[in-house]
């Protein structure tokens, strides 16, 4: 019986594979934020001198990555990279996720966005029937932070202030429990749409494109190709 730790690391190394199949010199991989990301970045030093460089989603990571001699770059000097790897706190099997469980939601956003694919690296216990078990993280705003949360408790989920946390963008955190979401791209433009949200922890509108989820019986591949 593997431990869940073992099955991130299956995840990690999976990715890793997909991502050697792509390496090259003037390619660049954005790399997400979180526990199995960071297995996948202690792999990605195995392919130190085969990239251009990496473009990171948090401090976090950055930090990580750097001092593993992976060159770290500014999104702002990367006009396309063709994969973004990262986890989920939840995924379904439509490849909608809720993400932000480290905070780091809107610059995994961000990467995401310029990347050509998204796979996500989990283990099997993030692949759920319905998303909303997971509290939803939404980044706001500091001065926005009630009258974001009255309109969270309208949408029918009940917000709760992360204490103590900061983003790498100088936000709060509001985590909305409580939520059963059928409609997730429907939920993630309602919440982004809030003045004084930044973004929310729902990744539908742009989800995964590939997710290899780590099972006890090996890695499945969703959708399978």
């Amino acid at each position: 019986m593997y431990t869940q730790q073992q099955l991130k690391q299956q995840a990690a190394d999976a990715a890793l594979e997909y991502v050697a199949q792509v390496a090259g010199p003037d390619v660049v991989i954005g790399v997400g934020t979180g526990s199995t990301a960071d297995l996948f970045i202690d792999g990605l030093a195995s392919l130190r001198g085969r990239l251009r460089g990496t473009v990171a989603s948090s401090e976090r990571s950055a930090a990580r990555l750097a001092g593993h001699g992976l060159p770290v770059l500014d999104l702002n000097e990367v006009e396309s990279m063709p994969v973004y790897v990262d986890g989920a706190d939840e995924i379904d099997a439509r490849l909608h996720m809720i993400k932000g469980g480290g905070g780091a939601l809107t610059r995994e956003k961000i990467v995401a966005s310029v990347a050509e694919r998204f796979v996500c690296i989990a283990d099997q216990s993030k692949l759920v029937d319905t998303l909303g078990a997971f509290p939803l993280p939404v980044e706001v705003i500091p001065m926005a932070r009630a009258s974001v949360a009255r309109a969270l408790a309208r949408l029918g989920g009940k917000p709760a202030l992360r204490e103590g946390f900061v983003t790498d963008n100088g936000n709060v955190i509001l985590d909305v429990h409580g939520l059963r979401i059928a409609d997730a791209t429907g939920l993630e433009s309602a919440v982004n749409d809030l003045p004084g949200v930044v973004t929310c922890g729902l990744f539908a509108l742009r989800g995964a494109d590939v997710a290899l989820l780590a099972t006890q019986d090996g890695v499945r591949r969703l959708p399978v190709s």
